[in-house]
């Protein structure tokens, strides 16, 4: 296992290589200096900048320095351009709020899509399925900015504007919101974190329902379940053993293809709750044109995507004895 982990390491990292290349040289078409400092900048104050972030030397000098600085993970001496912080600090401060809210997130979303999906399979074309999978496209079919309005209103003002002493908060206090461990306390956990992560689970089961249906569909055809059924097997044994178990491959799938966003967070939920995670601290240095936050965290996204990938398919060989890693 280990030598295909290592030979599918080796094999992306021309991919990686790649990424990193066209991401830089696409934030470089314009000159990242004049954006950030604005058409009043003087043309010494653009070459000080310009000089300062060593973005005059060759492209493929700051291709080397910033490979390097990739894999030794040294980005304390990449400074921000809007907060003066260095950047590996930044990465370390924003990436607990986002696995605060997206790990519970996902943990209860594929929990209960998985059993629900369950049920739909073994009841299709009767009544229970019918509500299910009409919820489910309910469900998708609303725009998620429309749950988070509903949910801050609904959620957090309107009860709190009533009662005063209701647990959740519309969004973060930044003053009142320190420390790396902050998010995990559960009472600040419970006021700034469950909200989101209760429309966040809202939003995604909809399109998991519907896509763990599909897969428990076909597997009751499967000749494995009706032997299990002749053989007097329980419905709950059928569901939850036997095609649970056999199912374990498009469901690892898809798992893992949500898993970076434990880490990278949820964009809309961060901005709208004022969640200072990784989403959240990217979408800011993309409005203020922070150019080196901006070309590191994009470097940082797409090693956790490439990892994410290798990880599926050591997992698909645990999950399915006959899944041959070579």
């Amino acid at each position: 296992m280990w030598n295909y982990i290592i030979r599918r390491t080796l094999y992306n990292i021309p991919v990686f290589l790649a990424i990193v290349l066209v991401v830089m040289a696409a934030l470089r078409v314009t000159d990242p200096v004049s954006a950030h400092l604005g058409k009043n900048a003087s043309e010494e104050q653009i070459r000080l900048k310009t000089e300062s972030f060593g973005l005059d030397d060759p492209f493929y000098v700051q291709y080397g320095r910033f490979l390097v600085q990739i894999v030794t993970f040294d980005f304390d001496d990449v400074r921000s351009w809007d907060q003066d912080r260095p950047v590996g600090t930044m990465i370390l401060d924003s990436i607990p709020p986002s696995i605060a809210v997206m790990g519970p997130t996902l943990l209860i979303t594929a929990t209960i899509a998985i059993c629900v999906g369950l049920v739909s399979a073994f009841n299709r074309g009767k009544a229970p399925d019918k509500v299910l999978m009409f919820v489910a496209v309910i469900g998708m079919s609303i725009s998620v900015l429309v749950y988070i309005i509903l949910g801050q209103y609904f959620g957090a003002f309107l009860p709190k504007q009533e009662s005063g002493a209701w647990p959740f908060e519309v969004a973060v206090d930044a003053s009142a919101a320190g420390g790396r461990g902050f998010f995990f306390h559960p009472k600040n956990w419970v006021a700034y974190c469950m909200l989101p992560v209760m429309i966040n689970v809202v939003v995604a089961l909809g399109y998991d329902t519907r896509f763990y249906r599909a897969v428990m569909v076909e597997e009751t055809t499967r000749d494995y379940i009706r032997t299990a059924r002749a053989k007097g097997a329980s419905r709950s044994r059928v569901m939850f053993v036997h095609m649970l178990k056999n199912a374990l491959i498009p469901i690892i799938t898809r798992i893992m293809i949500s898993l970076p966003f434990v880490v990278t967070g949820s964009i809309l939920i961060e901005v709208f709750f004022n969640i200072p995670g990784m989403g959240r601290t990217l979408i800011n240095a993309i409005n203020s044109k922070d150019f080196p936050v901006i070309q590191t965290f994009t470097a940082l996204f797409a090693a956790l995507f490439i990892a994410s990938n290798i990880l599926t398919d050591v997992l698909y060989a645990l999950a399915d004895p006959r899944v041959r890693l070579s």
